[in-house]
């Protein structure tokens, strides 16, 4: 048994991975994250999933919209830090009508202790939305199942762009550590 076994609160990671795997997600686009860490190990390790460990988030854009072409659905995932590099190529998205879902481990909220990571928390919605995307938000460990599936159904099946923002409170607090 794992400690998120035990904890419910704490297996939100897998129940993002169920959904993923019900949308029938094959690509996954990601620049590491410490939030995203134990989903990303899940796609990882699950050998229907391709994973690319992207240099740069709107790298994940053009994956999705690749994946697309071939008859593949992905997601991408990010962090809040990440987005404002994403706005030119969401463009992308909206013109060219594809799928993209994108879940984002929010900075700049609850207990951070970076405060250069405040401007893009609080741009992040903004930004997804003035280029046509639709947000969605979990801060609670039972909002993330239900909210990533809403956000895949809409961006598969509306080829819409689906941002599900996973708060700071939900993702946990980020410490400084001096060594």
């Amino acid at each position: 048994m794992t400690a998120s076994d035990s904890n419910p609160a704490g297996n939100w990671p897998e129940q993002i991975f169920e959904v993923l795997k019900r949308a029938e997600i094959r690509q996954v686009g990601y620049v590491p994250d410490a939030g995203h860490s134990r989903l990303i190990k899940l796609c990882q390790a699950d050998p229907q999933m391709h994973t690319v460990s992207l240099t740069t988030e709107e790298e994940g854009i053009a994956l999705a919209a690749g994946a697309w072409l071939g008859g593949q659905r992905a997601a991408l995932l990010m962090q809040s830090s990440g987005v404002g590099n994403c706005v030119n190529m969401l463009s992308l998205a909206k013109s060219c009508r594809f799928p993209l879902l994108t879940l984002v481990t929010m900075r700049g909220e609850w207990a951070e202790f970076n405060p250069w990571q405040l401007p893009m928390s609080q741009a992040t919605p903004h930004s997804f939305e003035m280029m046509g995307g639709l947000v969605y938000r979990a801060d609670k460990p039972e909002e993330v199942a239900e909210t990533v599936e809403a956000a895949a159904d809409i961006a598969f099946n509306g080829d819409s762009v689906a941002a599900v923002l996973l708060g700071q409170r939900l993702i946990g607090r980020k410490q400084w550590v001096k060594k």
